[in-house]
C-alpha cells in the first residue's frame, strides 16, 4: 500500500473510484415491479404469444404490474421515422419497465426477425438516459422440433450489449405445438415449471435491482470521462 493511501495503481483517477457500498443496496418495495413483456411472432396462433401471455400471468400472481407489446403495425427499422406510433409506444413502455422478457421463436437457428426488429427500435441512450441500462432481463423461446438455445443464447448477447441484468434462469420449450391447448393456454410439464422458475427469479432480481440499478451499473471510466468533459468545457469558457 503506498503511503497516500492508494495501492500501486499509478493509471487509476482514484478520486473517481467508489468503493462498493452496503448501504446503497439495501431492498425497499415502494411499488410493484414494473414488467414489460416482448413476444417475437405475428401469427395467429403464435406460440411465443401464448408463452408470454402464461408469463404475464405468472407474473402478475407474483405481483408485478405487466404490460405486453403487439409488434403488429411496427415498421422495420430505419424503415420509419422514430416519431412513429409503434415506435413511440415501445420506447415509453421501455423506459416504463424495471424488467423485461424477451420471448422469441427459433427460426432458422436464430431468434425471429420480428423480435430483433423490437430490440433494435430501443436505443441505446436518449440524450443522457440508458433506456435500458440496469434493468433486469429474462430471455424464453419455442421451438418447432427438438429444445435448442440458440434464440435465448442470442438474445442475452443483446441484453448484455444494452446493459441489462439478465438472469441466470431461462425457458427453452420443445415443440411448442404440443405444449398448448386449443385456448392457448400451456399445458402442465417440466416446461412449464420452468416458465415458473424463471418468472419466479426474474421478479427477485427486479426487486433486489430496481431501485438501485444506477448505483450497480455505475461505471468508473463513465465517471473519468464525465469529469474530463466537464473540466474541457469550463477550460473553453474561461479562455
Amino acid at each position: 500500500m503506498a503511503q497516500d493511501g492508494h495501492s500501486d495503481l499509478p493509471n487509476v483517477a482514484h478520486e473517481h473510484v467508489h468503493f462498493p457500498a452496503g448501504d446503497k443496496l439495501a431492498a425497499s418495495a415502494t411499488h410493484k415491479p414494473r414488467i414489460l413483456l416482448l413476444y417475437g411472432s405475428l401469427r395467429e396462433r403464435s406460440y411465443s404469444r401464448f408463452l408470454t401471455m402464461e408469463a404475464a400471468r405468472l407474473l402478475e400472481h407474483l405481483g408485478a404490474e405487466t404490460k405486453i407489446y403487439d409488434p403488429h403495425g411496427l415498421p422495420l427499422p430505419d424503415g420509419a421515422p422514430e416519431t412513429h406510433p409503434k415506435v413511440q409506444e415501445l420506447r415509453e413502455l421501455a423506459a416504463w419497465s424495471e424488467g423485461q422478457v424477451w420471448c422469441s421463436p427459433e427460426r432458422h437457428g436464430a431468434m425471429s426477425g420480428v423480435m430483433k426488429a423490437q430490440i433494435d427500435w430501443i436505443p441505446l441512450s436518449t440524450g443522457a438516459v440508458r433506456p435500458t441500462q440496469g434493468k433486469t432481463l429474462a430471455v424464453m423461446q419455442v421451438s418447432g422440433g427438438s429444445q435448442s438455445f440458440n434464440a435465448v443464447n442470442q438474445m442475452r448477447v443483446l441484453g448484455r450489449w444494452m446493459r441489462m441484468i439478465t438472469i441466470p434462469n431461462q425457458s427453452s420449450v420443445a415443440k411448442a405445438f404440443a405444449e398448448f391447448d386449443e385456448a392457448g393456454r400451456m399445458k402442465p410439464s417440466s416446461y412449464y415449471d420452468r416458465v415458473v422458475d424463471v418468472m419466479e427469479e426474474l421478479v427477485k432480481f427486479t426487486l433486489l435491482t430496481r431501485e438501485r440499478s444506477d448505483y450497480l451499473v455505475d461505471r468508473y471510466s463513465e465517471r473519468k470521462e464525465s469529469a474530463e468533459a466537464l473540466s474541457r468545457r469550463v477550460n473553453q469558457r474561461s479562455i
